[in-house]
């Protein structure tokens, strides 16, 4: 699964296979620069994201829903870059499956409040990892696989029953 964390200046990616357990194949940072003019960041991000997805050929795509700040500018710069994502998901064929902040804590920590720090310790935990991924997009961006690597599982249970 490839979990990602839309921004228009980082967009966080991590693509997790699950067997016996969770195993990070890859993970980065789409950066784009200050300044761009906004329709040329959002190509940049379509154009290395369908190279991530070219590159991995992930089952499905997982992303995190926007979370409205108080700042409605970044909202919305948030949100041009979602829509690149599940473009670029969509032109892919890919099945597209969206994860509130919430349920992507509880997934990984157990709680719906926890706190950034401890999202990213318990992706490196639960991934063996020897670093917390940086920069935090794609901390992010991981929690969000594993987010739904669990209900996927979850599903599955429920259908055999």
């Amino acid at each position: 699964v490839l979990g990602i964390d839309p921004g228009t200046a980082i967009t966080g990616f991590g693509v997790v296979e699950q067997n016996e357990e969770p195993r990070l194949v890859d993970a980065g940072a789409i950066l784009t620069k200050a300044g761009t003019p906004l329709p040329e960041r959002l190509l940049a991000i379509h154009q290395q994201l369908s190279s991530v997805i070219d590159a991995f050929q992930p089952d499905a795509v997982a992303v995190e829903e926007l979370f409205f700040s108080k700042n409605a500018r970044t909202a919305m710069s948030v949100g041009h870059a979602r829509g690149v994502v599940l473009l670029a998901a969509a032109q892919a064929g890919l099945p597209i499956f969206n994860y509130k902040p919430a349920e992507v804590k509880v997934a990984v920590t157990g709680y719906g409040n926890a706190a950034k720090p401890q999202v990213q310790e318990m992706v490196r935990l639960l991934l063996h990892l020897d670093e917390i991924p940086k920069p935090d997009d794609v901390a992010d961006a991981i929690a969000v696989a594993l987010c739904h690597l669990q209900s996927a599982y979850l599903r599955q249970l429920m259908a055999e029953e």
